[in-house]
């Protein structure tokens, strides 16, 4: 089949390799503008960007797909499907009836459950089992589209949001694989939503990851795992900014006034939480590269003595 492919970021950037390595011919591929990056803050091209160029296929980045110029530039592309992965831009009516197939889209969740910018995250904050990928057919709403096909992974207790979006990117490629093939024998079939199960995955922000210490220490540490390694989890000791990489839940629950560090050894630093306790394995100072709490006590620096206070 003629695919055209949407997407700009790496988990949409792994779906694309997948694509190409199939018989099927990605005639076009869609990504959001280049965005300066890095210290120089150079134009960059997207994930997707690149692998389209690495493959020599013409790479379409309009700042907006209503226009009529946009629409046209899509049709004469002559898709039969458009597979849109995290891409980014709102798809009118007028693009969704483009292909002939209409537009598949690779979701990082198993729909309704986290519709939005962030499942992967959500998924893990909210202490979710299992995610997965859905492929979907979209239509005019957030995520609302007729389920087409469904892949199931589990959530451990160690993944964070990067390891489950890396999994989550190789298992989109696969799904989207498959559901190609259904869809070229003609059994490719919809499953029409439950709107009573959708919940909402907002977008991700840098004050959410604010630790607040009178919440559960199960609910903090699957906070700092769900925003490692972006938008990150931390803490404040005075006026100190404190990063928190990884930690721990320890099953005592302290006397302590909620956020108090209880104790500080080389196994790490633990904290009072509303109930039981957090101990912090990895932390970064402001200025400094991430180090472990051994790191922190052999580097002689008073801070985060039992006692002190976190908010």
């Amino acid at each position: 089949m003629r695919l055209v492919f949407s997407g700009t970021p790496d988990f949409a950037a792994t779906a694309l390799k997948a694509l190409l390595a199939t018989r099927h011919q990605v005639v076009g591929v869609y990504s959001q503008p280049d965005r300066p990056a890095g210290r120089g803050r150079k134009l960059t091209p997207t994930p997707v960007k690149q692998v389209a160029l690495d493959a020599n296929i013409p790479v379409f980045q309009p700042q907006s797909l209503k226009t009529a110029e946009a629409q046209q530039e899509l049709r004469a592309l002559d898709a039969d499907v458009m597979i849109v992965a995290a891409y980014g831009l709102i798809l009118p009516r007028a693009v969704l009836d483009t292909p002939r197939h209409g537009c598949l889209n690779i979701h990082a969740s198993l729909l309704p459950r986290w519709r939005g910018a962030a499942p992967i995250q959500r998924a893990i904050a909210a202490g979710d089992r299992e995610t997965g990928i859905t492929i979907m057919q979209m239509d005019a709403g957030l995520d609302t589209g007729e389920m087409l096909l469904k892949s199931i992974t589990p959530i451990t207790e160690n993944d964070t949001g990067g390891s489950l979006h890396d999994r989550l990117a190789d298992l989109g490629g696969e799904s989207i694989v498959k559901a190609l093939e259904h869809l070229e024998k003609g059994e490719l079939n919809g499953e029409i939503q439950d709107e009573s199960r959708a919940c909402y995955a907002s977008k991700l922000s840098k004050e959410e990851g604010h630790i607040d210490w009178t919440l559960d220490a199960s609910a903090i540490s699957r906070l700092i795992r769900a925003f490692n390694p972006w938008p990150g989890t931390y803490t404040d000791l005075d006026d100190m900014h404190i990063r928190i990489h990884q930690a721990e839940v320890l099953d005592d629950t302290s006397d302590k006034h909620p956020g108090t560090v209880i104790r500080r050894d080389r196994d790490g630093i633990d904290v009072a939480c509303g109930l039981e306790s957090l101990r912090i394995t990895r932390l970064q100072l402001p200025g400094s590269r991430p180090q472990s709490a051994n790191d922190l006590i052999n580097g002689g620096k008073e801070i985060l003595m039992p006692g002190q206070e976190l908010h």
